[in-house]
């Protein structure tokens, strides 16, 4: 078992398999939801368009970051 922590409420929670949250990286679907009203109401923002070589790097990045969480589907 993975522990995590939801990035809207704080709320620890624990997954074996992404499949078993698919909600995830939030504790629930309300959390999912929360997250996505704060992208649409201007809340969060990316302050510009990534290049071609940042896209790679940042996919790079969260996939090494999955893989080291025990994530490799």
């Amino acid at each position: 078992m993975k522990s995590f922590k939801c990035p809207i409420c704080g709320k620890s929670f624990e997954i074996e398999r992404l499949s078993d949250q698919p909600s995830f990286p939030f504790c629930s679907d309300r959390c999912k939801l929360v997250d996505l009203g704060r992208w649409i109401d201007g809340t969060y923002l990316i302050s510009r368009e990534l290049t071609e070589d940042e896209q790679i790097e940042l996919e790079q990045i969260v996939e090494n970051q999955l893989r080291e969480m025990g994530f490799e589907e």
